[in-house]
């Protein structure tokens, strides 16, 4: 993790205190929030059973998932964090996470989705078909061709390698083909000059022919709205409900268990 300023180490060890956390754990969640922009965070902690994360507005998710004491004091202590960090610089550097400034290359925009775990922070940016990963002050552009990347889905094991959500489904950092940063990265959607058309003598006049007639057009019944569309924070709970699906499949939770999650969670929208 990166160096606290003294502003930063009183905050952690303010919130530490009144949540009745350690100061580790409060930490933790700092960096997540601010790799996430202050609007998510993703992170992992022992406290908090493993796994978890967490959107502004109320979403959270830890490992010890039926611990809703724990749960709501982590929705607190992110909330609180990202709000005391849009005034007060709490890291030193900021490859940190900072107070959301851009860690990026120049030239990519805005990104359409960010996020980070721990020391580990992503940013996709849709028009440049462009997706940076900063792994421990390491930053790393990745094309991702025709995938729009909605999120991460999961973080594989000692391997720490991402997983992310997009149309076609679940995408590896893996299978995306890596940029070296020193190249150029002009944007890919960027159109094509038009090319001159040659002038073409007028053309005799041709008798009028009778149109066809036309099937009489029918309603296209609508159709869900596709996942990538949704609201950030409904994204969240399905890729939720798809973690306990798993824990369900793997045997660590009941039908019961799971039933009654995906309910709570369902009853979110």
């Amino acid at each position: 993790m990166s160096e606290l300023t003294p502003q930063g180490q009183h905050i952690v060890t303010d919130v530490a205190a009144r949540y009745g956390l350690g100061e580790d754990l409060v930490r933790t969640l700092l960096q997540a929030v601010a790799a996430g922009g202050g609007q998510m965070a993703q992170f992992s902690h022992p406290a908090l059973g493993g796994m978890g994360q967490w959107s502004l507005g109320g979403m959270v998710m830890i490992g010890d998932m039926f611990n809703n004491a724990l749960k709501a004091r982590v929705d607190a202590v992110c909330t609180e964090l990202a709000a005391m960090m849009r005034d007060v610089p709490v890291f030193v550097s900021a490859s940190g996470g900072g107070s959301f400034g851009e860690w990026w290359p120049e030239g990519l925009g805005r990104p359409s989705t960010s996020g980070g775990q721990n020391d580990q922070r992503y940013a996709f940016f849709p028009d440049a078909r462009r997706l940076v990963v900063d792994d421990g002050g390491q930053v790393s552009v990745y094309d991702t061709g025709q995938h729009l990347i909605s999120g991460v889905a999961q973080q594989q094991g000692g391997g720490r390698t991402l997983t992310f959500h997009s149309q076609f489904g679940e995408v590896r950092l893996t299978d995306l083909p890596r940029i070296g940063n020193e190249q150029p990265m002009p944007p890919p959607f960027a159109p094509a000059p038009p090319a001159a058309e040659p002038i073409a003598p007028p053309a005799a006049p041709v008798a009028p022919v009778a149109a066809a007639p036309v099937a009489e057009a029918r309603p296209l019944r609508a159709g869900p709205a596709p996942r990538s569309a949704l609201p950030a924070e409904h994204e969240a709970l399905f890729a939720a409900i798809e973690r306990l699906a798993d824990l369900q499949a793997r045997g660590i939770l009941s039908a019961e268990e799971f039933a009654a999650k995906k309910t709570d969670l369902l009853s979110r929208l």
